[in-house]
C-alpha cells in the first residue's frame, strides 16, 4: 500500500493500517459473530433443551432489535464520549454478552444479553468505519472500508465452520469460546482506533452541482433498504432449499453455505476495490446488476453450477455492499463528518428495518404458500431490480 497519497500526519500510515485492522475486527465481532454465528447454534439451543424452538426464534429477534437500537443510539453515544471510547465499550459489551449467554439462567436473561450484542454490533456498524476512513485519502476509502467489512465475511464463514467445530465440545463451552475470541479481537482492536480529528480532504473528482443532496441520500436509503429485502432468501432459505427443496440433504446444504461465507470473505474487498476504481455510484449499479442475476439463479433451475455461483456472489454482496454504499454516503454529505455520521445511521436503520420485515414476510409467504421457494427468490430479485430503478431514476434527476 501506498501512502504517500494520505494527507496526514508521518506516523499516520501505521495507524491507518491498524485502524483497518480495528474495524475489520469490530464488524467480526459485532456483525460475523454477534448475528450469524447464532444460526448454526440455534438447533443445538433446541436441541439441549435451553428453550424451546418458539422462544429461541424470539431471542434471534432480539438480536435484531438491539442491532436497531444500537443503529438509533450511536449518535448519541459519541457526544458523551470520544468515538474510540465508545467503539471498544461496545466491543467489550459484545464480549460480556457471549459470555452470559453461555449460562441460560432464564428466557429474560438471555433476551436481555441477545439484545445487548445486537446493539453492540449497530453501533459498531454505525461508528467503526467511518471513525477510520476520516483519515484515509478519497482514493484509498474504497479498498481500506472493504477491508474493514471483510470481518463481516469472516464472521459468516466461522458461523459455518468454527462454530460447529467448538459445538463438539459443548454448548456453554461453544458460547465461552466465542467470548474468547471476541476478547482478542477487542484486544487487537484497542489501541487501532485514531485518537485525533482528521485534517480535510480536498475533493478527488470535482463534481458537477447536484440536486440538493437529501433527495439523493433519501434514494439511497431506500435502494439500500431494498437490497436488504433482495439479501434475505438467501441468507434465511439457501440451506433450507438446497437441503430440503431439492432433496440434497443438509451436509450439501452446509457446503453450499461455506461457498456463500467464502465469498463474504472477499466481496468487500472486490466491491471497494472497483469502487476506488469507478466510483461509488457506478459500483453501486454494477452490485445491484449482479445481485439481481445471482438472487434470480436458483429460480432458474440451473443445476449445482448455477447454485454454486449464485451462493458465493450473493455471499460475497451480503457485506460487499456495505462499503459500496457507505462511499456514497461519504461522496454526497462530503467535508461534513458529523452529517455523514447521521447519514450512515439512518442508512443501517433503514437496511435493518427492511432486512426484518423481509425475513418476517417472506416466512410467512412461504409458509402459507406450501414451501415455494421459487417465489421468495423472485420477490428477492424483484426487490433488487426496484433497488436499481431507484438509483437510474435519481441519477436522472441530478443532470
Amino acid at each position: 500500500m501506498q501512502y504517500a497519497d494520505l494527507n496526514v500526519p508521518a506516523r499516520s500510515p501505521f495507524k491507518v493500517w491498524r485502524g483497518t485492522v480495528a474495524g475489520a475486527s469490530a464488524s467480526l465481532v459485532g456483525i460475523g459473530l454477534a448475528r450469524f454465528a447464532y444460526t448454526p447454534l440455534l438447533p443445538a439451543i433446541i436441541g439441549a433443551h435451553w428453550f424451546p424452538a418458539a422462544t429461541a426464534a424470539y431471542l434471534g429477534a432480539a438480536n435484531l432489535g438491539g442491532y436497531l437500537a444500537g443503529a438509533l443510539v450511536a449518535g448519541l453515544l459519541v457526544k458523551w464520549a470520544t468515538p474510540a471510547t465508545v467503539l471498544r465499550a461496545m466491543m467489550l459489551l459484545a464480549t460480556i454478552a457471549f459470555a452470559a449467554c453461555a449460562f441460560p439462567v432464564s428466557f429474560l436473561w438471555f433476551f436481555v444479553w441477545r439484545f445487548a450484542s445486537g446493539l453492540s454490533g449497530g453501533a459498531l456498524m454505525v461508528l467503526a468505519a467511518p471513525t477510520v476512513l476520516a483519515h484515509v485519502a478519497p482514493s484509498r476509502r474504497g479498498f481500506v472500508s472493504g477491508g474493514i467489512f471483510t470481518g463481516i465475511g469472516l464472521g459468516i464463514a466461522a458461523s459455518g465452520t468454527i462454530v460447529p467445530l467448538l459445538l463438539r465440545q459443548g454448548l456453554t463451552q461453544t458460547w465461552l469460546g466465542l467470548c474468547i475470541v471476541s476478547l482478542l479481537l477487542t484486544v487487537v482492536a484497542w489501541n487501532g482506533w485514531p485518537q485525533h480529528e482528521a485534517p480535510p480532504h480536498a475533493p478527488t473528482h470535482p463534481s458537477r452541482p447536484k440536486a440538493h443532496p437529501s433527495s439523493a441520500l433519501r434514494a439511497l436509503y431506500v435502494e439500500y433498504a431494498l437490497n436488504a429485502a433482495g439479501l434475505v432468501p438467501h441468507m434465511i432459505f439457501l440451506v433450507d432449499f438446497v437441503a430440503r427443496g431439492l432433496g440434497k440433504g443438509l451436509d450439501t446444504g452446509a457446503q453450499y453455505w461455506v461457498l456463500y461465507g467464502l465469498g463474504a470473505i472477499v466481496g468487500p474487498l472486490l466491491s471497494g476495490h472497483l469502487a476506488d476504481r469507478a466510483g461509488f455510484g457506478p459500483a453501486l449499479r454494477v452490485a445491484y446488476v449482479m445481485q439481481i442475476a445471482a438472487v434470480a439463479l436458483p429460480a432458474l433451475g440451473l443445476g449445482p453450477a448455477g447454485l454454486i455461483v449464485s451462493s458465493v456472489l450473493v455471499g460475497a454482496f451480503t457485506p460487499g455492499i456495505v462499503p459500496l454504499v457507505l462511499g456514497r454516503v461519504g461522496e454526497l454529505v462530503a467535508h461534513h463528518p458529523a452529517a455523514q455520521k447521521a447519514a450512515w445511521s439512518t442508512a443501517t436503520t433503514s437496511f435493518a428495518v427492511l432486512q426484518a420485515v423481509a425475513a418476517y414476510g417472506l416466512s410467512y409467504l412461504f409458509a402459507t404458500s406450501g414451501g415455494n421457494y421459487m417465489m421468495l427468490f423472485v420477490i428477492g430479485a424483484s426487490s433488487l431490480t426496484l433497488a436499481l430503478v431507484v438509483d437510474l431514476f435519481a441519477a436522472l434527476r441530478t443532470k
